[in-house]
């Protein structure tokens, strides 16, 4: 709708497939709507995934110099289907939930410690935002699940992938394993537990980070840590968030991180540091997450950050917290301690 301000009402056409007066569209009606639509410059098509063969019709516009904006939160407009339904034709775009900055200026407030914490709590979803109605965040989740995981691949016991997938969820920040998930929900093989991390994983629900190692090898056989699309999604669909804020507060600077599009990895040998980021085959910077940093955990937060950037050979680290500001410095290397509205 932002993109459709900026054109004349006779440039462009938009559609949505979810439109109820459409039901049972398919890809030999095609001809029709673009004879209803008229000719135009650009084609906006709302949840498109709703229609079998839709590349059909797409490449038939975009062969005719058209330009067409596709949106929709279905598992089948993701980037690796896309790529083979559109090769060469398409330049894709994540969308997340909002960030720390956008929820302050939807709400009309200054960026501080309050504002933040409040952040953390009600996450970036625009509606729940506004609302405060848990019970969609609840819906969205069993909207995303059975939607397009259960249905789409057909999976006969739903309850057991409903409960992996809140096992998950509960588990941010944590490294998990496909063999205790296996024996604790009964499931009759790893492979099929890995295909359902998978899947999640490809719906957005939750996002795997690797332990780092110059060995693919490794990289592939070492726990994963999990982490979910938002912190207040987590606290909706979770038991287990009630006082652990320091989770949430690592999943929120996961978040952060993965809109960057770098290599994200975790680093853990004698002590860990939360996140490595990669670019073009070079770790460009470390950093940990620490929501409170105090006496009781300040030497194991800044030994494990040293120990990643000697490891890495980084002369800066960076310790993101919910509200201090310090600096650190030790034989030429310098660990900048940041708040979180700054960082953020």
């Amino acid at each position: 709708m932002q993109l459709i301000k900026n054109l004349s009402k006779d440039d462009y056409a938009y559609f949505n497939f979810e439109d109820p007066r459409i039901f049972g569209f398919d890809v030999n009606d095609f001809p029709k709507l673009e004879k209803v639509l008229g000719n135009k410059s650009y084609y906006f098509f709302d949840e498109i995934q709703n229609v079998d063969k839709w590349e059909l019709f797409i490449r038939k516009l975009h062969d005719n110099g058209k330009i067409i904006c596709l949106t929709g939160s279905n598992a089948s407009l993701l980037s690796k289907e896309l790529g083979t339904r559109l090769t060469g034709r398409n330049l894709q775009y994540e969308l997340f939930p909002f960030s720390y900055q956008e929820f302050c200026d939807l709400k009309n407030k200054e960026r501080s410690v309050v504002s933040f914490d409040d952040y953390l709590d009600t996450g970036g979803f625009p509606l729940y935002i506004k609302t405060g109605n848990q019970e969609y965040l609840h819906q969205l989740f069993r909207d995303i699940l059975f939607r397009d995981i259960i249905v789409r691949y057909g999976i006969r016991n739903s309850k057991i992938m409903e409960g992996i997938a809140l096992f998950l969820i509960s588990n941010v920040a944590k490294e998990y394993s496909l063999t205790n998930i296996k024996n604790t929900f009964g499931v009759g093989s790893t492979n099929s537990i890995s295909d359902y991390v998978s899947w999640l994983e490809d719906s957005y629900l939750i996002f795997t980070l690797p332990r780092f190692s110059w060995s693919l090898k490794s990289v592939a056989v070492n726990p994963k840590k999990i982490y979910t699309i938002d912190s207040g999604f987590a606290q909706a669909n979770s038991l287990s968030f009630s006082s652990d804020k320091g989770r949430l507060f690592e999943n929120a600077v996961f978040i952060h991180l993965r809109k960057r599009k770098d290599e994200l990895f975790y680093f853990k040998e004698k002590g860990e540091c939360d996140f490595v980021i990669k670019r073009k085959n070079k770790v460009i910077e470390v950093v940990q997450a620490c929501y409170d940093l105090n006496d009781d955990n300040f030497h194991q937060e800044i030994s494990g950050l040293k120990e990643a950037m000697d490891f890495f050979n980084l002369k800066k680290g960076t310790l993101v917290t919910r509200n201090q500001t310090d600096e650190w410095k030790e034989n030429g290397r310098q660990i900048n301690i940041v708040s979180a509205e700054e960082w953020f």
